[in-house]
């Protein structure tokens, strides 16, 4: 067992056995030391000898002047050090007033005459220390333990290992961040010396103390001799090179040099670095001389620390070793202010005709991700790599850039699509690798993950596609960072744990449920906090269960859900049809709980709105305890808080909170995060990326995501929901159109995918195009500006789009109300087809924004939905069913009316009927049905027959995605 002993200048004695599972309470233990022993200075000088020819007697003065020549004066010396550290500290309070700066000194055995001489120097300039024991003979994994908890400690700010030199090992220095090695003893700090850089390491303690005790000794440096006597290791290379860079010529001996005594006779000044007690005769140094004797020990030498703190000279190295941490704190804070991006842009090569997007993908070499995080600004210690391309980044950035004012917000958006999609992540992209590579304007993409349903289905990936999309994009299509599997295990945890509570109320008694809930440890009964919880929520104000009264303990017990109205259901990520009602319960251990259920897809649960909406992980933990997965035969809702399931559904999404930082072709940073279909759910990516990213970019930068589907329904809920939930406002409204969608919209043929075009789609057709502006695109920049929001259409060019149709199509776009309308060949160009969308985008984000909601959260259920439907889709008026008026009562009843709506509808048209395209007119909006996720925050009406289970079609795009068994390379990825 290692015992170690901790003590701090600002706490009591604490000792714990460090093995597993111990704990010491209250314990701080954080601040890093300085050399790699007690360097003990002993001062001497030489006086001048009267006449006669003796031999000069050496005098040993500890910093006091023997004689008036002798010219050293370490109280002078300390009293300058302790006030520049003084004045170091009191500006560094002055831009933090939080910031305390520690130190932490790593020893072996229980030594206090280092602590107590570092302690009082701490003292005399206000920062912390705290010393760490070892056992005397500690190993080398005890130390390197140790030294790594205080690199990842952001209160420690210097650590110095007080150890015997043989514990000193290449391991253990190299160990030690060399922003917190404050005694400069790492390689890395001690090359930095030797370079001439010391910006960024620190000069070790006693080699200032002992240039300091020089310069005092005589002012004329220039052209004196020091030799160094003994020391091969890092004091003796530190003292070195300041000697020399301080216009002396340093010069090196040892002991067992035959020219020892012609070398000392020699030199102005003697340094003995030897780690014994060995002396030099008085005769050997000539009159004037300094002698100063660096003699490291780790020995109990009460003497000799009396006789060094007396003088002031130990005092003198830990006041050095004070002004290292002092500005080892100001480092650190400077390096959380918000850093100027150095972006290193990748060259694009443009291929014709244009090659696959796997193909693309593969000719470009992304940067290394952490490579990437540091042109952007990011710390190190804010990013959490997976592989080599792709990392998580913590929301402690947040924290951290506070108070950096956030850039323009830009939504990208479309028209009512064909069931191809019309290129709105390909647009978001090639708009970001415009601005960043091109227009040198820090700009960040915000995307969402894409689910395997339409990469295996029908629509493929969702990287983009040519030259503006993410790489590596088949991990951007493929699992990713796996945060879509940890929601469909959430999700199914809440599922199992839902059917399980059924069974074992169904099969056991109040007091059985009671003992088997709340068991019995080593005789005692306790709550946990989750229960709690449930507890005050029930009125219960008891802790003790042994003081629950049987009615008590029966409204406990028993949720009582009504099976009939549980509204939770399983989720998997894949397009299967045949899971979208099941039967579960039918084997014979379930004792007849049957009951019919069915399947979403992950990206329809629940959990995955509440992670876009989530602005931490406190309110993604909150928002997980609200969700309501039914209702009791009472008719009260049952929350997933009420399961106990809660805080096991906050571990399970602990790093799936953290968006997933990668690239664009031209490397060019995004993130990828969250991703709800915008026809069932909200349809955004999430608010931690848009914030973490709006405050990387800087004022003058741009973030740009975008919204699913239409305008109707993603904009209107990223608008609506997402921007009430993060506070956010955005400054621009791209609108992403295509020559084949107006078409449809004009009165063309339907578009059905894995079908070929019909030949109005590739030949020009201006009536069309032209009806197709004059009515959806039309009614499309009407929506947003509802919102108070400038709008610029991009329309999104394809190879078979006639230069005649492009022009009618801007045209048309201005006299719709656009602020502008610009064509944009991304696909083929990169960034560089994207240019003039970029500077319509920079010109339209200059001007004045006016956002607004569309309606105010206050307003009863029934009329926010009106409101929606009548202006934002164009209907007459909204018709309820039966039961949804019946569930508008029951969400009114319980507190529910505030919240913002969330429209499931069709994404393929205006309306509710998905082959009414244009811009319909006339028709009643029919709401089947309300639901409501409390967690998420929004009520869901749903419109006509919304499927959350996609299916796949004949051919789904699996039949042409294989993998090479040699080379590992996927094939048919899109």
């Amino acid at each position: 067992m290692k015992l170690s002993i901790i003590r701090s200048a600002c706490s009591s004695i604490r000792i714990h056995p460090a093995c597993p599972g111990s704990r010491v309470s209250g314990l701080t233990r954080r601040c890093l030391p300085v050399g790699p022993a007690n360097n003990r200075l002993i001062l001497r000088t030489a006086s001048a000898t009267s006449s006669g020819g003796t031999s000069p007697k050496l005098a040993v003065s500890f910093g006091k002047q023997s004689q008036k020549d002798d010219g050293f004066d370490c109280d002078s010396s300390l009293r300058e050090v302790v006030q520049s550290t003084k004045e170091a500290m009191l500006a560094l309070q002055g831009r933090n007033p939080v910031v305390q700066p520690l130190l932490v000194i790593i020893q072996a055995g229980e030594d206090d005459c280092l602590l107590e001489i570092n302690k009082k120097m701490a003292g005399r300039i206000g920062l912390n220390i705290t010393q760490i024991c070892l056992a005397k003979e500690c190993s080398e994994d005890e130390i390197v333990e140790e030294v790594l908890k205080l690199n990842e400690d952001p209160r420690v700010h210097g650590v110095y290992l007080h150890l015997p030199p043989a514990y000193i090992t290449s391991r253990v220095l190299n160990t030690i961040k060399p922003e917190k090695d404050v005694d400069g003893i790492s390689d890395l700090n001690m090359g930095r010396l030797v370079r001439g850089d010391l910006s960024k390491g620190f000069v070790p303690p006693i080699a200032s103390a002992v240039l300091d005790l020089l310069e005092k000794h005589d002012s004329a440096l220039e052209g004196k001799t020091v030799l160094l006597v003994g020391g091969e290791g890092p004091l003796g290379v530190s003292l070195q090179c300041l000697i020399e860079r301080s216009g002396m010529v340093a010069l090196k001996g040892n002991w067992s040099s035959k020219s020892l005594q012609r070398q000392v006779m020699q030199a102005d000044a003697v340094v003995l670095l030897g780690a014994g007690n060995m002396d030099l005769p008085p005769t050997w140094i000539r009159p004037g001389a300094a002698v100063i004797c660096c003699e490291p020990t780790l020995e109990t030498d009460e003497q000799a620390i009396e006789m060094s703190s007396k003088s002031g000279l130990g005092y003198l190295t830990a006041a050095y070793r004070t002004q290292n941490v002092v500005g080892s704190c100001s480092r650190w804070l400077q390096e959380q202010q918000y850093r100027p991006w150095h972006l290193h842009s990748l060259k694009l090569q443009p291929m014709t005709p244009v090659p696959s997007d796997i193909e693309i993908s593969r000719a470009q070499t992304p940067k290394p991700v952490d490579q990437l995080a540091e042109e952007i600004g990011l710390l190190p210690e804010e990013l959490e790599a997976y592989g080599r391309s792709k990392a998580k980044v913590r929301l402690s950035l947040l924290d951290r850039l506070h108070k950096q004012p956030d850039g323009k917000y830009v939504l990208v958006a479309g028209i009512t699509p064909t069931p191809l999609g019309e290129g709105k992540s390909t647009v978001t992209i090639g708009l970001v690798q415009a601005l960043s590579a091109h227009l040198k304007l820090n700009s960040f993409a915000c995307l969402r993950q894409p689910s395997q349903g339409p990469t295996f289905g029908v629509k493929g990936g969702a990287a983009g596609g040519g030259y503006a999309q993410v790489i590596p994009m088949e991990e951007f299509n493929l699992h990713l960072t796996g945060d879509i599997h940890a929601i469909t295990a959430a999700n199914n945890l809440v599922a199992a744990a839902i059917d399980a509570r059924m069974l074992h109320e169904a099969t056991q008694s109040d007091k059985a449920l009671f003992n088997r809930l709340v068991p019995s440890v080593n005789g005692v009964r306790r709550f946990s906090p989750i229960q709690i919880s449930r507890l005050c929520r029930l009125g219960i104000n008891k802790i003790d269960p042994a003081s629950l009264t049987p009615q008590e303990v029966s409204t406990f017990v028993r949720l009582d859900l009504d099976p009939s109205k549980i509204t939770w259901q399983r989720v998997v990520d894949t397009n299967d049809r045949f899971l979208r009602k099941i039967t579960v319960g039918q084997a014979s251990t379930e004792k007849g709980q049957i009951r019919e259920t069915g399947f979403d897809i992950a990206v329809a649960s629940e959990i995955m709105a509440i992670l876009a909406l989530a602005d931490s992980l406190v309110d993604m933990k909150n928002r997980l305890a609200r969700m309501v997965v039914g209702t009791s035969r009472s008719g009260q809702p049952v929350t997933a808080e009420d399961l106990g399931v809660s805080g096991a559904l906050a571990v399970l999404m602990k790093d799936a909170i953290k968006p997933t930082l990668m690239q664009t072709l031209e490397g060019t940073p995004v993130f990828v995060h969250a991703g709800p279909f915008a026809n069932i759910a909200h349809g955004n990516s999430s608010v931690l990326a848009d914030k973490l990213a709006l405050k990387l970019v800087g004022c003058d930068g741009f973030v740009v995501t975008e919204a699913g589907f239409g305008a109707d329904i993603g904009m209107e809920k990223f608008f609506n929901i997402k921007c009430r939930a993060s506070g956010l406002r955005p400054n621009v409204v791209v609108l992403v159109a295509t020559v084949r969608a107006l078409k449809m919209h004009g009165g063309g043929p339907n578009v059905s995918a894995g079908a070929p075009l019909p030949k109005e789609y590739i030949d020009e057709n201006l009536s069309l195009v032209a009806g197709g502006c004059r009515s959806n695109l039309r009614k499309q920049i009407q929506i947003a500006q509802l919102f108070g929001v400038p709008v610029v259409v991009a329309l999104n060019v394809f190879k078979t789009d006639t230069q005649a149709e492009i022009d009618l199509v801007c045209e048309i776009a201005k006299e719709c109300g656009a602020s502008n309308a610009v064509p944009c060949h991304h696909w083929s160009q990169g960034g560089r087809g994207s240019l003039e969308l970029a500077q319509a985008v920079n010109e339209a984000a200059s001007r004045p924004s006016h956002f607004k909601f569309l309606y105010n959260i206050e307003m009863p259920i029934v009329e926010k939905i009106r409101t929606i439907a009548q202006q934002v889709y164009g209907a007459d008026d909204i018709e309820l069913s039966p039961e949804a008026k019946a569930k508008i009562d029951y969400y009114n009843q319980q507190g529910y009316g505030s919240l913002p709506i969330c429209m499931a509808k069709t994404h393929l048209s205006l309306s509710h009927m998905p082959d009414k395209k244009g811009v319909p007119t006339g028709f009643v909006l029919p709401i089947r049905d309300v639901r409501a996720s409390i967690g998420a925050g929004f009520i869901f009406p749903l419109v006509g027959t919304m499927s959350t289970m996609p299916g796949l079609p004949t051919r789904p795009c699996f039949y042409d995605i294989d993998l090479d068994p040699v080379t590992e390379e996927i094939t048919g990825l899109f």
